[in-house]
């Protein structure tokens, strides 16, 4: 384990104080809530490198102000963080629905991309995608799969051109709830369908643990239908199988644990149950597994993202407010970087 590296640089999300929280649910975590319990982790002497956001209320306003972007540069560099990844809010209308849908797909693709060339522009977003979803549900999108799925594609690649004129790049999360994207099959259609230069696939390792168990298409399926969890050689190599069909596309990586369950809140459809660092029911090795998202065929440091960033939604607020949460998710991601990380020197 070498300590001494300095890459991937280590995010953690915003989001989770948003997603899953509000009506029917636990009141919205603020973003200087989040903040701060981020800048206040520490695990022997280290400390998060920065923040992936949300682009949505209450932490922010996508139509901001030349102004405002300066002030959240601002505040976010006085706190010595980078921002990352942002996820487009574009939850507005679908990428498969009318053409008025589409439309407003596009305009927040379209917003989040200018957030992120204004952020880029200020010095505090040295890397990081903007991350996209289908906006629709697997229902809508089985009533027709080969029309809908075209649909996505067509306005995917639309997107890639809008962000493409910021200089952006885009990465499509796959997700059980979102169509197009809700099954390992599904996922790689629509990836192939779009194959743009600045499109690829956003890994999540909790989402990415449900693609094994695909029972829509043998072909895909990592897992046999006896598996238990304690078979880890089994599960292993339905992890590295997965993943190499993924990996040529994975453009962004989260880092997460799953006790292989869907779970949601509030206005949030059920998807991959995120857990804690150390629950007892999670199902992942998470320092183990994410080398097969950062290492190669070969097991050779790829070196393809500049950080990574821990994923933890809907969880509740007494254990998103917790300190101790965040330094136990900063000691997985620090052993992460450095069991399949790598040193970089500026200087040479």
């Amino acid at each position: 384990m070498d300590n001494n590296n300095n890459f991937p640089k280590l995010h953690n999300a915003t989001w989770p104080g948003i997603v899953g929280k509000g009506e029917n649910s636990e009141p919205p975590i603020n973003l200087d809530q989040l903040l701060e319990l981020t800048i206040s982790a520490e695990f022997e002497g280290h400390k998060f490198d920065g923040i992936d956001i949300g682009l949505w209320a209450p932490h922010f306003d996508i139509n901001i102000s030349d102004g405002g972007l300066n002030k959240l540069a601002d505040k976010v560099g006085a706190l010595n963080l980078n921002i990352g990844t942002l996820v487009a809010p574009v939850w507005g209308g679908s990428a498969m629905g009318s053409k008025t849908d589409r439309a407003l797909y596009l305009e927040m693709v379209r917003k989040s991309c200018r957030f992120g060339q204004r952020l880029r522009e200020l010095g505090v977003r040295p890397y990081g995608v903007v991350r996209i979803d289908s906006a629709c549900s697997t229902a809508d999108w089985a009533k027709d799969p080969l029309a809908n799925t075209r649909l996505i594609a067509e306005t995917f690649s639309a997107a890639c051109d809008i962000a493409a004129d910021y200089g952006e790049t885009l990465a499509a999360e796959g997700e059980v709830c979102w169509g197009g994207m809700h099954s390992l099959e599904a996922m790689i259609t629509t990836l192939e369908s779009v194959d743009r230069p600045n499109f690829g696939f956003q890994a999540d390792m909790a989402h990415t643990l449900l693609y094994m168990l695909e029972e829509h298409s043998p072909r895909y399926r990592m897992l046999p239908p006896d598996f238990t969890w304690d078979d880890r050689a089994t599960f292993n190599a339905g992890m590295e199988r997965m993943a190499s069909y993924l990996r040529p596309w994975t453009l962004d990586f989260h880092v997460a644990q799953s006790d292989g369950t869907v779970f949601g809140s509030g206005s949030h459809d059920k998807t991959g149950r995120h857990c804690t660092a150390t629950d007892r029911h999670g199902k992942l090795d998470i320092v183990h597994d994410a080398g097969y998202w950062l290492r190669d065929e070969n097991g050779a440091v790829t070196k393809t993202f500049k950080h990574i960033c821990w994923d933890g939604c809907m969880f509740p607020n007494q254990v998103m407010l917790d300190p101790q949460t965040w330094n136990a998710v900063l000691e997985k991601l620090i052993k992460i970087r450095a069991a399949h990380g790598w040193r970089h020197d500026p200087a040479g």
